[in-house]
C-alpha cells in the first residue's frame, strides 16, 4: 500500500511545531517587511511581527516561487509515495494554481495531489486534518481528493477587525469610508464562504461585532448545517486575555459544541487585518 503524507501551508495557521506533532509539513509563506523578505514563523515570530506592525512597517504578502514549492515537495516524498498538498484558496492567491500546473508536470504527476478546496486559516487547517485522518485509514490518494473536493465549502468563517487600517491599505475600504469608520467606533464583520472574503455586516463596537458573528454562526449550525456535526473552531490576532474571553463567550452560546481550536490566525492573514481581530467558524465533520 502506497504511504500518502499531507502538506499545506502556513495560511492554515498551523506552526512548524504544530506540524511536528501533527504529523503534517507546512510551507512557509513569504513576506516582505520594508523590502526585507521573512518566512513565517522560520525567520520572524509573532512578538517580532507585532512589534514591526506596530512600528507601521511597510508588510505586504507575496506567493511562494516554485523552486520553494518543489524543494518542498522533493524533501517530503523521500519518504513517501504519494503527497496530499492543500494550499489556500485559489480565489485568494495564485499560489494556488501554480501548485497545480507544476503537480501536472514529471516528477510530479501522479505522486503530488493539489487540492483548491477554496479554503483559508482554521478551515485550511482542518482539511489537513481530516485528510491526516483519511490517509491513516488506509484511503488512497484519489479517493482523499475526492472528499476534500466533495466537502470543499462545507464551512463558515466570520471576522471582525479592530481598525480599518489594513483593509484600508488593501483597497477594500476606501480612505473616506476607514476615517469615518473610526469615528463611529465601526467594526466590519467579514464572512468567507467559500473562495472570497466579503463582507457581512457593519456595527458599532467590538460587543456588538461578536454579538453579530455569534449570530450568524448559529444560524449557520441551525439552518445550513441542519441535522450536520460541525467542528467549531476560533482563532484570533487580538491579546491572549482578549481571546479568553472571546472563548468564553462562544462556549456560553454554544454549550453543545465543544470548542475545538483557539489559535492565533497566521501572520500572512494578520497582515491583511491587523491587531484586535477575532474570528470565529464550523467545519462540517467529514464523513469518510
Amino acid at each position: 500500500m502506497s504511504t500518502i503524507a499531507v502538506a499545506t501551508d502556513s495560511n492554515s495557521g498551523i506552526t512548524q511545531a504544530q506540524a511536528r506533532e501533527m504529523g503534517i509539513r507546512v510551507l512557509p509563506m513569504p513576506f516582505y517587511i520594508n523590502g526585507e523578505l521573512y518566512f513565517e514563523d522560520i525567520t520572524l515570530t509573532q512578538r517580532e511581527f507585532y512589534e514591526k506592525l506596530d512600528a507601521d512597517a511597510d508588510i505586504s504578502t507575496s506567493q511562494p516561487s516554485p523552486g520553494d514549492v518543489t524543494e518542498f515537495w522533493d524533501g517530503i516524498l523521500k519518504d513517501c509515495d504519494q503527497l496530499i498538498y492543500i494550499p489556500m484558496s485559489s480565489g485568494l492567491s495564485a499560489s494556488c494554481q501554480t501548485a497545480l500546473f507544476l503537480a501536472a508536470e514529471e516528477p510530479y504527476a501522479g505522486r503530488v495531489y493539489v487540492v483548491d478546496d477554496q479554503r483559508i486559516s482554521i478551515t485550511q487547517r482542518q482539511a489537513a486534518l481530516d485528510a491526516l485522518e483519511m490517509a491513516r485509514r488506509g484511503m488512497s490518494a484519489d479517493e482523499i481528493v475526492d472528499v476534500l473536493m466533495r466537502e470543499k465549502l462545507e464551512s463558515s468563517i466570520y471576522i471582525t477587525v479592530d481598525t480599518l487600517k489594513y483593509l484600508k491599505k488593501g483597497g477594500r475600504v476606501t480612505p473616506a469610508g476607514a476615517a469615518l469608520g473610526a469615528v463611529l467606533n465601526i467594526k466590519p464583520v467579514l464572512t468567507i464562504q467559500g473562495e472570497k472574503l466579503d463582507a457581512f455586516a457593519k456595527v458599532r463596537g467590538m460587543k456588538a461585532a461578536r454579538e453579530k458573528m455569534l449570530d450568524a454562526m448559529e444560524k449557520d449550525i441551525r439552518e445550513r448545517f441542519a441535522g450536520k456535526k460541525v467542528h467549531l473552531l476560533a482563532a484570533y490576532t487580538c491579546s491572549r486575555e482578549e481571546a479568553e474571553d472571546w472563548k468564553k463567550q462562544i462556549e456560553a452560546r454554544f454549550p453543545e459544541l465543544p470548542l475545538e481550536m483557539l489559535d492565533p490566525l497566521s501572520l500572512s492573514v494578520s497582515c491583511h487585518i491587523g491587531k484586535g481581530s477575532m474570528a470565529i467558524a464550523c467545519s462540517k465533520v467529514v464523513e469518510y
